[in-house]
């Protein structure tokens, strides 16, 4: 909720919560509410067979009803008689609101083009619908998430109603009236009901429910105590605690804010203990948490949103996504290995294993995610699998209750999943979906906005010409758009933001490779090499006979936009197109995260702060060096196979690039297992580069050798080093 606490709204912090002692009648209507909304998603997505238009109708409804409930601006006053009924007038209005537009579509379509060929014909209910619908998705989505998306989302309209006129250039768009704009945004695929409802209203509802079932079966302390397990008897073992706790616990939440306050409570205070700098404790857990967002299988929403955009099955997205994961994880490791020797932090400490916990958070933390797992590969929709996954969550809980029964002594601890827990992980995935839910259904009023007028083409066109065709130049475009609009925005707006503005132009800028390679080699084929006669450059002259690299780079280079998104699709195959996309799409979401840890704003970061009790800033800063990762793995993306390889290539790039990760940060923090020198930090540039050097293995093996060298030296340097002092 710390997301939400900021946005200019009190929130009724009791209302959902099933602890407070002594509820109140509005406490428990909303609590029964939460529960049978989450019931109904289950339904919807399983059994009920609604039309697209009335489910994402519905699923926005509720969560406005609720967000209202929850969210009230009257601040200290937001318990008086006079707020609480203005407060449900008002929800009661946008939920009736949303289903009167889903009703009213055919009867519009009948009013208006079907019969007498005209504009759209709204009646006044429709227009008050209407503009109730958009008034208050722009309002909750400011108590949400504060003022940015609104902004945007009024700009947007203004935009293709009156603004675009008087633009210049590429962002110059027609005029649209008031009628078209409020149909098209109610209506389209791209509108409120549209494409981002659906992703909101299928797959993202479901796994914040899956998820709640996680927490409240406590498959969470599983996470704990399998991470001590796993590193708790190693330097260093209270830091790789809250690595393997983030990325499990990413798993289930995929939100850094809630990995970081889950987590954070136990692991910070652990690290604290071992001897860690409070700063860096509560970086790594701001780091560790922020993995949760790319975390397979969950992903947050960025999994479900790549596979509506690119058109490549959720469970692809999902599989090609573990490596890069684990790599970023691994990251993390490197830098809290060289901070434990660095500081001679992390010495064994006693983190006794509760096996009760262990065991019982075990079965039903792997027999569920197993289950959904298994489904996914058999090509079921990702919320079909996560509903059967909460099924055998239940069964499970109930299974591991009867073994405990028959088993003596403290070998399990089970939580059985009655009724009381049922409603309890209802409502906790249901309040843990209010943010998204709203945001992406606003966001379909600026995503239509968008996509009627053009503007995304404009601001491709902007890319590649700023840019001048260079990769680098675009990632760091990119990566700088992202930090902006994170600042203000939630990972997933600013990702959907971006995604749609730049990911065609970042596509499109990786396949020029493929045709430069085609025009050293020459195309001899006249009807593709007819495609380039339109482009104003001497170089067209030598198409059919070739030329070389760097003639080809600035050939292409000089190909106006709009020639260029006809000639890509005649040269570049299909799914190599696609996969670019992919890879697009991949690094803009990955790069959209580095807001939850790079200051001013880094809400991860800061949340983990207050916690250890460090200062924000100097936090912030520290969280963003133990992360970069976040900047490293895109850069793979972009320039190796490691997204589009096979099995053998994606391991020796992950295998080797863990090599070149761990030598960029002995570079950064000027240790390895000792302190660097001159000589030192030349071996771990050499190493690095060739240790990235993709699909080079001579050269990754000899990287791999000399960051070994480097480690092995620097450990016996520190050691004489030691010895010295101790004779001494």
């Amino acid at each position: 909720m710390s997301d939400r606490d900021t946005a200019g709204a009190t929130m009724r912090a009791d209302l959902l919560d099933l602890s407070a002692p002594n509820k109140t009648m509005a406490s428990r209507l909303a609590i029964l509410f939460a529960a049978a909304f989450g019931i109904w998603h289950i339904a919807t997505n399983v059994y009920l067979n609604e039309p697209g238009l009335w489910q994402n109708a519905i699923h926005f409804g509720g969560f406005a009803f609720l967000a209202a409930i929850t969210l009230s601006p009257f601040g200290r006053r937001a318990n008086t008689p006079l707020a609480w009924t203005i407060d449900l007038a008002y929800a009661t209005a946008i939920a009736a609101s949303a289903m009167w537009v889903a009703g009213a579509e055919n009867y519009i379509y009948e009013r208006s083009l079907a019969v007498t060929g005209q504009g759209w014909q709204l009646n006044w209910v429709d227009w008050t619908a209407g503009f109730i619908l958009i008034f208050g998705a722009i309002d909750l989505s400011r108590r949400v998430s504060g003022w940015v998306i609104p902004i945007l989302v009024i700009l947007s309209a203004c935009y293709i109603l009156f603004l675009g006129s008087y633009m210049p250039g590429v962002f110059r768009a027609a005029s649209l009236p008031l009628d078209d704009v409020l149909f098209r945004s109610l209506f389209n695929d791209e509108g409120m009901f549209g494409v981002l409802a659906g992703i909101s209203s299928t797959n993202i509802a479901l796994f914040m429910i899956f998820g709640g079932f996680l927490v409240v079966s406590g498959a969470s302390h599983f996470v704990i105590e399998i991470s001590k397990s796993v590193a708790g008897r190693v330097k260093g073992g209270a830091a790789f605690v809250a690595v393997i706790s983030s990325a499990l616990t990413g798993t289930i939440s995929g939100s850094a804010v809630a990995n970081t306050a889950s987590t954070g409570v136990i692991t910070i205070p652990l690290m604290k203990a071992n001897g860690f700098r409070p700063k860096f404790a509560a970086g790594v857990e701001a780091a560790a948490s922020t993995g949760g967002q790319i975390m397979p299988p969950i992903m947050g929403a960025g999994a479900f949103v790549m596979a509506s955009y690119t058109g490549i099955p959720y469970s692809t997205i999902v599989a090609v996504s573990i490596v890069p994961a684990i790599l970023y994880f691994l990251s993390i490791a490197c830098i809290v290995r060289i901070e434990a020797v660095k500081r001679n932090a992390g010495s064994e400490i006693d983190m006794t294993i509760d096996r009760g916990k262990l065991v019982s958070g075990g079965l039903v933390f792997v027999i569920p995610l197993g289950t959904m797992v298994w489904l996914l590969l058999t090509g079921v929709t990702p919320a079909y699998a996560a509903c059967w996954a909460i099924a055998a969550l239940i069964g499970t809980s109930w299974f591991t209750s009867l073994i405990a029964r028959f088993v003596p002594g403290d070998s399990f601890e089970p939580v059985v999943m009655g009724p009381k827990k049922i409603v309890e992980a209802l409502v906790t995935g249901v309040n843990a979906s209010v943010l998204t839910a709203i945001l992406l259904v606003t966001i379909g009023i600026m995503n239509n906005a968008i996509v009627t007028s053009g503007v995304g083409n404009g601001f491709s066109l902007m890319i590649v010409q700023w840019s001048q065709g260079s990769l680098v130049i675009a990632l760091a475009l990119i990566a700088v758009a992202s930090l902006v609009l994170g600042m203000g925005l939630p990972v997933t707006a600013a990702y959907i933001i971006i995604a749609i503005l730049t990911a065609p132009a970042l596509a499109g800028i990786m396949a020029d490779g493929i045709i430069v390679d085609q025009l050293v080699q020459g195309i001899a084929d006249p009807a593709k090499s007819a495609l380039f006669f339109l482009v104003d450059h001497p170089n067209v002259a030598k198409i059919a006979g070739g030329m070389s690299n760097a003639e080809a780079w600035d050939l292409v280079r000089s190909i106006p936009f709009e020639i260029a998104v006809t000639i890509r699709p005649v040269l570049v195959d299909p799914t190599t197109s696609l996969t670019f996309l992919l890879i697009a799409h991949l690094i803009i979401y990955w790069l959209s995260q580095d807001s939850n840890v790079t200051p001013p704003v880094c809400l991860a970061a800061f949340t983990a702060a207050g916690i250890a009790g460090s200062r924000p800033m100097e936090t912030g800063f520290e969280s963003w060096k133990i992360a970069k990762g976040l900047y490293i793995v895109p850069l793979l993306f972009a320039y190796t196979p490691l997204i589009s390889g096979d099995f053998m290539e994606v391991m020796q790039i992950g295998v080797f690039s863990l090599f070149g990760i761990y030598a960029t940060n002995a570079l950064i923090q000027m240790y390895s297992e000792g302190p660097i020198g001159i000589l030192e930090i030349c071996l771990l540039i050499a190493g690095a580069a060739l240790a990235y050097w993709p699909l080079m293995l001579l050269a990754n093996l000899a990287g791999a050798a000399l960051v070994v060298l480097v480690m092995v030296w620097t450990r016996m340097k520190s050691a004489r080093q030691v010895g010295s002092a101790g004779a001494a």
